[in-house]
């Protein structure tokens, strides 16, 4: 096995003589980038609720939403490896900006057309330029500092795409939930004139948010244009093993690597079981057994969801330096399925605060999966980043599923699709993480 100790298996950049000031501000702005694409996806969880009221829609039919938007990482990720290969993490950061920033465009006729299709439309747009950031992004992160640092390296950079996912329910719910949505029966009921300044109402509140948005990322890809940052070949990369060691000889391709494929898996269960939660707070909470809040009231405990995360996340970044990972990542994701089991099973504040605790626990799942996976894969970490970022598909397929047994047996009792998902995150860090070449 090569040590990659040697000065000379370290990119030019990455050597003991660089500067290492150029490290902190290249992860600050790439920060940034964490916490514009944390905010854009929670604003699904206010869409859902309000899109399902507005059309009229089912939680299977709801949930489409968040097919649309999480099946582009499983129909994005592995070209947007290549593409980071052929373009650099740069060039990929520049590109998925510009793609999010047209998808927001999208949200104005689609809401000026009063068209479900064309918002889905929109959603796998958008999430299509977040896919190409996540895929440059992630593993930039971790290669920007020490091997052995990295999973606390990416745990605190998530921490700053929890900090959006806080912030996006409550401005979400004052921008897009602030009108009430009328039923079927008060519709029919409404002259011309009435239903044109209604629907235009509706529209509003949804075109808004999103054009601010579309602003806010060509600006920011503007930035990362004019700015340098230290350049990585994939051929150079630095390997992320905490022991030190490169196996990117061992395998022709990433997919030779079982802690790999056991990690991909288990980031496809973490992101379903995360979104399956996030999507169905609001209608959870408006359960008359659990809450019985309105939706506006409702929309603002979301953040108390995402931001146990964002603590968790500050916490995890420091504590996860003297705390190995694998122990971590189970101790972490049996708290949540037990939590998780007492919102099932449980009613009023008790199933309520349990859901809600969930996200504390949440926190350090995704990046210290994500940076097991891609432990000593050097070369072969772009295609890596690719494979894990196509199992985000997770958050596209659970909730539909999720979706389907609401439908049946109920919101409450369908919560046991996260529960088995967890159960399988602590398999993997326990075991499942173990490199085996």
């Amino acid at each position: 096995m090569a040590k990659t100790t040697d000065a000379k298996t370290l990119p030019d950049n990455l050597s003991g003589g660089a500067d290492k000031s150029s490290y902190l501000g290249s992860l600050t702005l790439l920060t940034s980038l964490f916490f514009i694409w944390g905010f854009i996806t929670c604003l699904n969880d206010i869409l859902i609720p309000h899109l399902k009221s507005v059309f009229t829609l089912s939680y299977t039919q709801a949930m489409l939403v968040q097919f649309c938007f999480f099946i582009a990482y499983f129909v994005a990720s592995v070209p947007s490896g290549y593409l980071v290969e052929k373009i650099n993490y740069k060039g990929g950061i520049v590109a998925g900006l510009s793609i999010a920033g047209i998808g927001c465009l999208l949200f104005y006729p689609a809401a000026s057309q009063h068209s479900y299709p064309l918002f889905l439309g929109a959603f796998f747009v958008l999430a299509s330029g977040i896919t190409l950031l996540q895929v440059a992004a992630n593993p930039y992160v971790t290669i920007l500092g020490k091997p052995e640092t990295a999973s606390s390296r990416l745990t605190l950079t998530q921490a700053f795409n929890s900090l959006g996912t806080t912030i996006a329910p409550y401005f979400g719910t004052l921008l897009i939930l602030s009108t009430a949505v009328k039923s079927a029966e008060e519709i029919n009921l409404l002259n011309a004139e009435e239903l044109s300044v209604y629907q235009a109402t509706q529209a509003a509140a949804v075109q808004n948010p999103y054009l601010f948005l579309a602003a806010v990322l060509f600006c920011v890809a503007i930035i990362f244009v004019m700015i340098k940052l230290p350049e990585i070949k994939s051929t150079e990369q630095t390997p992320v093993n905490v022991e030190e060691h490169s196996f990117d000889d061992a395998h022709d391709s990433a997919w030779g690597y079982k802690h790999l494929v056991l990690g991909a898996i288990g980031i496809f269960v973490y992101v379903g079981g995360e979104v399956c939660i996030g999507s169905f707070l609001i209608n959870f909470l408006g359960e008359a057994g659990i809450a019985g809040l309105t939706e506006q009231e409702a929309g603002k405990y979301v953040s108390f969801y995402w931001g146990g995360a964002m603590v968790g996340r500050f916490v995890g970044a420091a504590v996860m330096q003297k705390i190995k990972p694998g122990k971590a990542l189970a101790f972490n994701a049996l708290t949540a399925a037990v939590l998780v089991l007492i919102a099932i099973m449980g009613s009023g504040s008790i199933s309520m605060w349990a859901i809600l605790s969930v996200g504390l626990f949440n926190s350090i799942l995704f990046p210290t999966i994500f940076s097991l996976a891609i432990n000593g894969l050097g070369k072969h970490t772009g295609q890596g980043s690719g494979i894990l970022c196509a199992a985000i598909v997770g958050g596209a397929i659970l909730p539909v599923l999720q979706g389907v047994f609401a439908d049946r047996i109920g919101i409450q009792a369908a919560f046991f699709i996260p529960v088995l998902g967890y159960c399988y995150i602590a398999f993997y860090g326990l075991t499942g993480h173990k490199i085996a070449v």
